[in-house]
C-alpha cells in the first residue's frame, strides 16, 4: 500500500513538473512572439524611410544633414539587440520629429501629398510600435512572475529558464512634457 502512496505522489510531482515546464516554455515563446510583433514595425518603419527620403530630397536641398542622420538611423532600426533597436527607433523617432517640424518652411512638401501619406504612415507605425513595446513588457513581465514564483523558480532554475529584462521607457518619455502659460 505504501508503495502505491509513493508511487502516486512521484507520479503528481513529475506531472506537476511537466505542467510547470510547458507553462514556461509557453510564457517564454509568448515573449518572443510579442518582440517579433516589436520586429515587423520596425521593419516596417525601415521600409518607409527611403520613400520619405526621396520625398523630401528635392523639397530640402539645405536639410542634408537631417536626411542623413535619418539614413544612418535608418540601418540601425534592423541591427543588434532588442535594446539597441529599440534606442535607435527612439533616436529615429527625434530625427524625423525634427524632420517633420522643418517641414513647416516648405509650403510646396507640406501640400504634398506623397509626403503627407508617408508621415501618416510613419506616425501609425510609431503608433503601432508603443503598443506592440506595452504587449512585449506586460509578456515579459508575466514570464518572469511565474519563473520567479514558488515552486515555479525550482522547475525553471532546474531547466535554465532565464529572467527576461522589459524594454526600458526611452529618455524622452520618461517625463510629462511641461505645459508653460506665459
Amino acid at each position: 500500500m505504501l508503495d502505491y502512496v509513493l508511487l502516486a505522489l512521484v507520479l503528481l510531482l513529475v506531472l506537476y513538473g511537466v505542467m510547470v515546464y510547458n507553462g514556461l516554455v509557453r510564457y517564454r515563446n509568448w515573449t518572443q512572439e510579442s518582440w517579433a510583433q516589436i520586429d515587423v514595425q520596425l521593419k516596417r518603419r525601415y521600409d518607409l524611410i527611403p520613400n520619405l527620403v526621396e520625398t523630401v530630397k528635392g523639397y530640402m536641398k539645405y536639410e542634408q544633414e537631417t536626411l542623413a542622420k535619418i539614413i544612418e538611423m535608418r540601418s540601425k532600426l534592423v541591427q543588434g539587440s532588442p535594446e539597441e533597436r529599440m534606442e535607435a527607433n527612439q533616436q529615429l523617432g527625434g530625427v524625423l520629429r525634427h524632420l517633420f517640424a522643418l517641414a513647416e518652411a516648405y509650403p510646396d512638401l507640406k501640400a504634398n501629398t506623397v509626403f503627407l501619406r508617408l508621415q501618416e504612415e510613419l506616425t501609425t507605425t510609431e503608433n503601432k510600435i508603443a503598443y506592440a513595446r506595452q504587449l512585449y513588457n506586460k509578456t515579459v513581465a508575466e514570464y518572469n512572475i511565474r519563473r520567479e514564483s514558488f515552486p515555479a523558480n525550482i522547475f525553471a532554475s532546474l531547466f535554465g529558464f532565464q529572467r527576461i529584462e522589459p524594454l526600458a521607457i526611452p529618455e524622452g518619455e520618461r517625463e510629462a512634457p511641461q505645459v508653460k502659460l506665459t
